[in-house]
């Protein structure tokens, strides 16, 4: 395998999401202890492996590998050393704070095997930056980003066997984080448990990279200003479950969330959304809602955004859009393209939005248009290694 490649340092002008000692004496924060150690992991190896699943027939999340990442946390003991050892299922107390009051969170994160067969994960940092946002937001305990990411990258090496030999496929890591409070109280958790598994995927959507339609209606709200839109909380995907059958029945595949009664447009399922149009002002304009509490701040969002700023070419912003604007820009004839983009299908073309009975036709050239095409192209060549850049993490 690769040497470990250093974590890139972060941007001294940003805001540090660690927190002091300092932070924790000033702000109270009894949770806020020394986080746990990658150098101090203990190893398990499973004494069986498992058989690795054909590819072709693979449905997102149902496989995992022989491997996982457990940290237990208690308030009295602080965190415990890293576990790396056989998949198996969790014992937990019934009055467990995750199961009744919905403390817990995730992250979402694939690790890329490249046609040098060298293994890269794609900005993890900015994965475990958003974790702990998530983490202070859920009264979970805090930990060093750093450390995290290294006891990932341990645990792919562990299972590295297990990154598919594709450029269409890859592993994919969960991170998880549970209140484990054995009581019905509801308050701060008193213990919790931070852990990782791994499951080898394919496309995320049963028509592989084809346009999404979508049913935009503002009677479900995926979340408000001052909620928690902005972390990635499991309550936030459960509630989200009927809206998607509901989308179904009416012939769509997903559902586009909308906010406010302008029917603001904000995401796409569990994607961010890109309209690429010429806008009001007759620019030629690439543009994504703003992160405002609301919109999830999505690693492929933001690579979209840098990527499209470096290029030039038009321009890009971050901005309110709404329902009213999509409909007036369709009859003008203005819109270009529409994508949602996340982790698990890096970039997703729309094709059509059911909204108050109209089917609204998005423009596709083919079954990926030029933009989101040419999209999908840089950021796997740099997932998967074929264009060298510093956004990939060496494993």
């Amino acid at each position: 395998m690769a040497s470990v490649s250093a974590v890139p340092a972060p941007d001294a002008s940003a805001p540090s999401l660690k927190v002091s000692e300092a932070d924790c004496s000033t702000n109270g924060r009894a949770g806020c202890i020394s986080s746990f150690k990658a150098a101090d992991s203990v190893i398990e190896l499973a004494p069986r492996r498992e058989p690795k699943p054909d590819l072709t027939n693979l449905v997102f999340g149902t496989v995992f590998t022989d491997h996982m990442l457990t940290i237990e946390w208690t308030s009295s003991g602080g965190w415990q050393k890293p576990h790396i050892g056989p998949f198996r299922n969790l014992s937990i107390h019934p009055a467990c704070s995750a199961l009744h009051y919905a403390i817990q969170l995730f992250e979402g994160m694939k690790a890329y095997r490249g046609p040098d067969n060298v293994l890269r994960l794609f900005r993890p940092l900015l994965n475990m930056k958003r974790m702990l946002k998530s983490a202070e937001r859920a009264c979970l305990p805090s930990f060093d980003v750093e450390e995290l990411l290294e006891c990932i990258r341990r645990l792919v090496q562990v299972d590295q066997d297990w990154v598919p030999q594709s450029d269409s496929a890859s592993l994919y890591i969960r991170p998880t984080f549970l209140g484990t409070e054995p009581s019905l109280g509801v308050k701060k958790p008193s213990r919790a448990l931070l852990y990782v598994i791994l499951s080898p995927v394919g496309s995320y959507f049963s028509t592989g990279a084809k346009p999404v339609s979508l049913w935009a209606d503002p009677k479900y709200i995926r979340a408000w200003r001052g909620g928690t839109g902005d972390c990635k909380l499991g309550g936030n995907y459960g509630a989200s479950i009927y809206p998607q059958y509901e989308a179904v029945d009416f012939g769509c595949q997903q559902v586009l969330w909308l906010y406010g009664e302008d029917h603001q447009i904000t995401e796409v399922g569990t994607m961010n959304l890109f309209l690429y149009w010429v806008n009001e002002h007759g620019e030629e304009e690439l543009a994504t809602p703003p992160l405002d509490g609301v919109i999830l701040p999505g690693i492929t969002r933001q690579s979209i955004l840098e990527l499209t700023r470096k290029w030039g070419v038009f321009k890009v912003s971050e901005r309110y859009l709404t329902m009213a604007d999509l409909r007036c820009a369709l009859k003008e004839d203005r819109v270009k393209e529409m994508f949602g983009s996340g982790t698990a299908c890096v970039v997703c073309p729309v094709g059509r939005v059911l909204y108050q009975g109209e089917n609204l036709l998005i423009p596709c050239l083919g079954d990926c248009p030029p933009l989101a095409s040419r999209l999908l192209k840089e950021l796997t060549d740099i997932q998967y290694g074929r264009t060298p850049n510093d956004w990939a993490y060496l494993v």
